[in-house]
């Protein structure tokens, strides 16, 4: 499985990285919604972690634009916990929304949900971690 962690925190995506090591999937990090985009084209993740709060190219915008050409299953994670934040952000095309801090296993938990979703709906078959 491959994991694309887009945040400008470097802190978090190092976070991000040491946590889901044990997963064994391969972990990809942008820090930067411009160099997410990029690296989603040139990568095919099989899931995004997304951050929304980013300058330049934000959260939101990398979420629209993905979803023009692509079912890749988004998770947002984010510091931001508003109900109305929450709600906007799964009318733009994310498919899952979790508030930072989280733990591992719960994170772990909605990306298995989540890809295991996506590959049943492509007919393939299940590699979750």
């Amino acid at each position: 499985m491959k994991i694309l962690v887009i945040d400008d925190d470097p802190a978090m995506t190092d976070l991000l990285k040491v946590l889901l090591a044990p997963t064994g999937a391969v972990i990809m990090a942008a820090l930067s919604g411009q160099d997410g985009l990029l690296q989603i084209a040139q990568n095919n993740p099989d899931i995004i972690i997304l951050d929304l709060m980013m300058p330049e190219v934000d959260g939101w915008q990398v979420c629209k634009k993905v979803r023009e050409t692509s079912k890749t299953p988004i998770l947002i994670l984010s510091a931001l916990d508003n109900p109305g934040t929450v709600a906007a952000a799964l009318d733009a095309g994310a498919d899952d929304y979790l508030i930072k801090p989280v733990t591992s296993g719960v994170l772990i938990a909605h990306i298995n949900k989540l890809v295991r979703r996506n590959w049943v709906e492509q007919g393939l078959r299940s590699l979750i971690v």
